[in-house]
């Protein structure tokens, strides 16, 4: 139980945390990206070490991999995905003229749908003009970074920092995790190490879950959409495995993405089944195989706490706020639990004398 000066020190402390936060946001990037690189890659790590090497050849070993991977996304991958965006901008009057023309006299016909309902002009210059920006968005921000020296500085410095702060902090995880769990007050050390457990399964299960299973569906959907054929196969598929962060999201918004793509290009209704196919096998792997192996039974965040976490640190701390979003969510659910935990033991809702008051 926290004493009196215990709870002031802890509320000073978390101000001033939250502070520092708010007011370093700009330059904090690097380091929560690398600190959330070191969490992820710790278990990896902590695995060799069973297996006989030292921390810091174990450390070099991830390392190494990770620096691999992230070359080969950026060799491989960064140009298709270049290339799809702008056949994407090419498809996109096609698809209203196929909608003007073919969709909507079918609406009519067999629903009674308006057409005065759809101002397709209106939308139709909306939606190229945002076009337009986003495809000359690359093009502002290299003229941006081009004219600003120190802007292009601050680019590289960040790129440099994030492998350098990700080395260190995984060289030294277990080591800091040891250090704050020796700088706990000593009567509430068990029972915040035993929360810190908890939030690490809750964390862990999310992130090194279901991160995943969004990477094995966005490469599921985007190899099959590719085997049919599909233009933006990779761009599709990316988007549905990001959407996949709640569950059927992905397959709802891949397969609605996928029909219209496979409608512009091909305009043969029977595309579609093939689509359909693909995103039937993505399901069926990710319930029976993906999210029984990488997730398994583990109490992970609840897809609305995902969301509402991400857009409300986004909301107000930005980007930084967005990479804080999900290990705060973490650490409320535990302390959720814990709370009704402890109400549903208090006189407050059972009108009695709680048996444990430690709570």
């Amino acid at each position: 139980m926290l004493t009196g000066s215990q709870r002031w020190f802890f509320l000073v402390v978390g101000l001033i945390l939250s502070g520092c936060v708010y007011l370093l946001a700009p330059i904090l990037t690097p380091f929560l990206v690398g600190a959330l690189l070191a969490y992820l890659s710790d278990p990896v790590a902590d695995r060799l070490e069973d297996w006989g090497c030292s921390r810091t050849t174990a450390v070099v070993i991830v390392f190494l991999f990770l620096t691999l991977l992230m070359s080969v996304v950026v060799l491989l991958f960064l140009p298709s995905l270049g290339r799809q965006l702008q056949v994407m901008f090419q498809q996109v009057p096609v698809a209203f003229h196929m909608f003007e023309n073919n969709v909507l006299p079918w609406l009519q016909s067999t629903l009674g749908v308006d057409s005065t309902a759809f101002d397709l002009n209106m939308l139709k210059e909306l939606v190229l003009k945002d076009l337009q920006k986003t495809g000359n968005l690359m093009a502002q921000i290299a003229a941006g970074i081009t004219r600003s020296g120190l802007a292009l500085a601050g680019w590289v410095a960040n790129l440099i920092l994030i492998p350098v702060v990700t080395f260190y902090l995984l060289r030294d995880w277990d080591l800091m995790m040891e250090k704050l769990q020796r700088l706990l007050p000593r009567n509430i050390e068990p029972r915040v190490s035993l929360w810190a457990n908890e939030c690490d399964e809750v964390l862990g299960a999310f992130m090194k879950g279901q991160l995943l299973v969004m990477f094995a569906l966005g490469v599921v959907y985007a190899v099959g959409l590719w085997i049919v054929g599909l233009d933006l196969a990779l761009l599709i598929g990316m988007l549905a495995g990001l959407a996949s962060i709640v569950p059927y999201m992905g397959f709802i918004v891949g397969i609605a993405a996928a029909a219209i793509a496979a409608m512009v290009q091909f305009n043969d209704p029977m595309i579609l089944v093939w689509v359909g196919a693909v995103f039937a096998v993505g399901q069926m792997l990710e319930g029976m195989l993906l999210t029984p192996l990488l997730v398994g039974d583990k109490i992970g965040l609840h897809p609305v706490a995902v969301i509402f976490a991400i857009m409300a640190g986004g909301q107000l701390f930005g980007f930084v706020g967005v990479l804080l979003a999900l290990p705060v969510a973490a650490v409320i659910m535990v302390l959720l639990r814990h709370l009704h935990e402890g109400y549903k033991g208090s006189s407050l809702y059972s009108h009695e004398k709680p048996e444990d008051s430690s709570i």
